[in-house]
């Protein structure tokens, strides 16, 4: 910044892809959904699934510490989650029971000074963004935008000498407006506490909407989200483990692997009584390599694999090695050929 450069920060979230990998699973099967673009963010489902806690996959809402709170908190807007979001980290986090109180109608909203209202008033008389600071600067203490924000700076790296002189500015700014020096000292003070850690509401919003649509699809379509979510994390036995159970209290099943019905990646089947399963992936299966499995599931193109010499016949072996074939047979992938494990996995060779 000294010498006249800006620093970008650009995120990769692999989130955006399951997202698009869902969306990608309903249109395959002609639902026309994009989040991205025809989010409304009033959808009751998501917010009724959202204050259960069901928030497994849910971007930035699925840590055990959230979930208590989002239980809590009964979320029935947009602003609450990026208020969450916001708040959910040290400093900050102490004043969410007070938002919680405040929403359900536990506590009393007030504010310090009447002047604080309009800023204060969507969250409930909570500080939660960097931009309410800078807000009360403006409004209370007479500051210029710039010098509010060069105020928010001050606050966050606990420069003391600074600090000192932004405190006599902002009571003697507030002074003019009419509002005692104790008052206005206080004002400051909780200012200066949270500033440090405050969360700009930009961000918090970015986050917020992404953790909306997340939710939003796992809500209307929890089938093509958690199989979207699975084929994402196919790597991570722990986190497979975790969606399956979380497809299974759903009551989503979860099928075992196939030679002749799963794909290299995670899909969906529909049963004949409507309801989804998801067929567990071959590339999922330990040490046999995604895009080994691409070549067996390209193989059965002309129809399903009859036997297994036939399975030998049309799978190239220089693609499929024994490695592969024991761990398939292992995880039961061929039991619709043979349901003989053992005997599959000693005939590998």
């Amino acid at each position: 910044e000294t010498v006249g450069l800006v620093k970008f920060d650009f995120l990769g979230l692999k989130t955006l892809t399951v997202i698009a990998e869902t969306e990608k699973l309903l249109e395959d099967r002609g639902i026309h959904v994009r989040t991205g673009e025809e989010t409304k963010f009033d959808d009751r489902k998501t917010y009724d699934m959202l204050s259960k806690g069901e928030t497994i996959g849910v971007f930035q809402l699925e840590s055990q510490g959230m979930r208590d709170l989002i239980r809590r908190l009964k979320p029935d807007r947009i602003e609450d989650i990026i208020a969450l979001v916001a708040l959910y980290r040290p400093g900050p986090m102490d004043s969410i029971p007070r938002y919680i109180a405040c929403k359900n109608g536990r506590e009393e909203v007030t504010y310090t000074h009447p002047m604080l209202e309009p800023i204060l008033s969507d969250t409930y008389g909570v500080m939660t963004y960097q931009e309410d600071v800078m807000m009360i600067a403006r409004e209370l203490a007479g500051y210029s935008l710039g010098d509010a924000d060069l105020l928010r700076r001050a606050m966050g790296k606990k420069d003391k000498d600074e600090m000192a002189r932004q405190r006599a500015r902002f009571i003697a700014g507030a002074g003019e407006r009419g509002i005692p020096a104790g008052i206005a000292e206080d004002i400051f003070e909780q200012a200066d506490k949270f500033a440090g850690y405050g969360f700009n509401k930009g961000h918090a919003a970015a986050y917020a909407q992404v953790a909306y649509q997340t939710a939003f699809l796992k809500a209307n379509y929890p089938a093509d989200f958690i199989c979207a979510s699975m084929t994402l994390d196919m790597g991570d036995t722990t986190k497979l483990n975790i969606f399956r159970q979380e497809a299974e209290g759903l009551g989503i099943k979860v099928l075992p692997p196939s030679v002749n019905a799963s794909g290299a990646v995670f899909t969906v089947e529909w049963g004949d009584d409507g309801r989804p399963a998801i067929r567990y992936a071959l590339g999922a299966v330990r040490n046999v390599g995604r895009q080994a499995m691409e070549r067996v599931v390209e193989a059965r193109k002309d129809g399903p694999f009859k036997s297994l010499f036939d399975f030998a016949r049309r799978v190239d072996a220089k693609l499929v090695n024994k490695r592969a074939i024991e761990n398939l047979a292992a995880a039961g992938a061929f039991d619709c050929l043979n349901p003989n494990r053992a005997q599959v996995f000693a005939a590998a060779e």
